[in-house]
């Protein structure tokens, strides 16, 4: 079969909520092109829906509400506020009044939009564990559940902003506590949460939490992964580590958990596989498959946020990074924004052999569902094929349209809408052997103590094992299994790296290493929030 696909090109702008002002695509002529084979046509898929219904499903629920995993909340500012990725400005498109260039350059402040955003979208999540525990009609499971979930949310805030309000009851305020005291406030609920006093000898019998493998639910694995998280960043947060801690909690997941790392044999279908184009793998394997919009039974999965297209909304990254033609690779049904990119020494830290740089990333000539190349009409090159170059050329004003490569670790499918179906794990067992690995070798005081660990992850990435291991080794490694998961800014702060320059980054000051307390939120407080130091 053989049609003739026309399109008349011409000018559109391009207007979406909570993404960017006055993106225009200015396209022009007219193209003609060949098309052989089938009109392109999705099957009935299975993403795995938005999780369970029950009595503590609202609370769950603001997990997708709590910028998690969407533009301009959370995920915004850990991300872009590190070495793995920036918003660059394109013209008119995505400068959005300098936030982005702010939260890059590390000159953010109290009136920075998604700083404030944050902040909010944390405290409605608690504002609705605060009901449900109000509610009177949780059982000890349900219970021990939402207090460790806004013991999570507590954690962002502790990360984020340090010195926070712990609000625990329904309309009522709180005076402003320090680090210290939210970072005691959250291990409190979590070892409340699984019945212990201290993960040092513990003993779960009667853990008010499952054993059982509830991955869209809280169960005393999940808490404990939280814990290891928490422990392992208790030096930064309160001066006085806690690596013992953290190694224990994470190994207790790893021994027990009956969790496995998704390695050969571990796949599931492509959901973006082009039938038309044969370097379109038929099947995700290993990391790859932690992430793909099938992944709702993954084995290495602890705790997930349970995203699905109409019923879990609130995940976009395709809309956030494609180019706007890469449409036509995945039949969008929606054009994407063409905001976030990779920065370049950060795609250039994996080796070429590296699956998870296969996996992460999206890079060179983009093809559309038939296999022929995909234009950029608006490009003022003799050739306008669209090609997502590895090196962007400036931050700002003038940044490529096509510079970066582009964030692909959470893939996606055919026939996709602007909310994917991918879910996004929270706690995972690969980020639980590097913790472990980590926390040994502090204790230890010697980095080779991790390599076990370390090259557990580096098999089922394909890469070599180390012989030995240094603090910027462990901090790579971590890096590349890490990325897009929320926790380099966190590694690089706990690390020493987080002030250092980056590309179109100059070197930033200590105090930078916490968020401002967003103005808005000191205004309406009548006195009983105080700014941090430095802002």
């Amino acid at each position: 079969m053989k049609n003739i696909f026309k399109l008349i090109l011409m000018s559109s702008a391009l207007i979406f909520a909570g993404a960017c002002t006055d993106l225009d695509e200015v396209l022009v002529g007219e193209v003609s092109e060949p098309f052989n084979g089938e009109e392109p046509t999705f099957g009935t898929f299975d993403g795995g829906g938005s999780g369970p219904s029950d009595a503590v499903s609202s609370a769950y629920n603001q997990l997708r509400e709590s910028g998690s995993a969407n533009h301009g909340g959370y995920w915004s500012v850990q991300t872009v506020s590190s070495d793995e990725a920036a918003i660059t400005q394109k013209g008119g498109d995505w400068y959005d009044g300098g936030i982005w260039i702010d939260m890059h350059r590390h000159t953010y402040g109290p009136t920075n939009g998604p700083v404030n955003g944050t902040w909010g979208q944390q405290y409605s999540a608690i504002g609705a564990c605060n009901t449900a525990l109000a509610a009177g009609n949780l059982d000890a499971n349900q219970t021990a559940q939402v207090r460790a979930l806004r013991a999570f949310f507590y954690y962002r805030l502790l990360d984020l902003y340090g010195r926070v309000k712990l609000v625990t009851t329904p309309g009522t305020d709180a005076p402003q506590s320090t680090r210290a005291q939210v970072f005691n406030f959250v291990e409190s609920e979590l070892l409340a949460s699984l019945g212990i006093a201290s993960v040092i000898g513990m003993d779960l019998s009667s853990s008010p939490l499952s054993a059982s493998q509830t991955r869209y639910r809280i169960n005393r694995f999940a808490a404990l992964g939280l814990l290891a998280k928490l422990y392992l960043n208790a030096g930064v947060y309160t001066g006085t580590p806690r690596y013992a801690e953290a190694s224990v909690a994470a190994g207790y997941v790893i021994d027990n958990g009956g969790y496995t790392l998704c390695d050969t044999g571990c796949s599931v279908p492509n959901p973006a596989k082009r039938p038309s184009v044969a370097s379109d793998p038929d099947t995700l394997e290993g990391y790859a498959a932690v992430f793909a919009p099938n992944n709702n039974t993954n084995p290495e999965i602890v705790w997930a946020i349970a995203y699905d297209n109409v019923s879990g909304t609130n995940m976009n990254f395709a809309q956030m990074t494609l180019h706007y033609s890469s449409q036509f690779t995945w039949n969008l049904q929606n054009q994407p924004w063409n905001g976030y990119s990779a920065l370049e020494d950060f795609y250039n830290s994996y080796d070429a052999a590296d699956k998870r740089k296969t996996a992460n990333f999206i890079v060179g000539p983009q093809a559309d569902y038939e296999g022929s190349a995909i234009l950029d009409y608006a490009s003022t090159e003799a050739d306008i094929s669209l090609v997502y170059t590895t090196d962007i050329n400036e931050l700002e004003p003038n940044a490529s349209r096509q510079g970066g490569a582009r964030l692909g670790k959470f893939s996606f499918r055919q026939g996709q809408r602007d909310n994917m179906d991918n879910d996004m794990p929270i706690i995972r067992l690969g980020d639980m052997y590097l913790i472990r690995g980590e926390a040994d070798a502090r204790v230890a005081g010697d980095w080779n103590v991790a390599l076990t660990d370390v090259n557990t992850i580096r098999a089922r990435a394909g890469v070599s094992a180390l012989g030995s291991l240094t603090a910027d080794d462990f901090l790579a490694e971590r890096g590349r299994e890490m990325f897009m998961e929320v926790t380099r800014r966190q590694d690089l702060i706990r690390f020493g790296k987080y002030n250092d320059a980056w590309w179109e980054k100059p070197a930033s000051a200590a105090f930078r290493n916490v968020f401002p307390i967003p103005q808005e939120q000191i205004d309406a407080s009548g006195g009983t929030l105080t700014q941090n130091p430095g802002y």
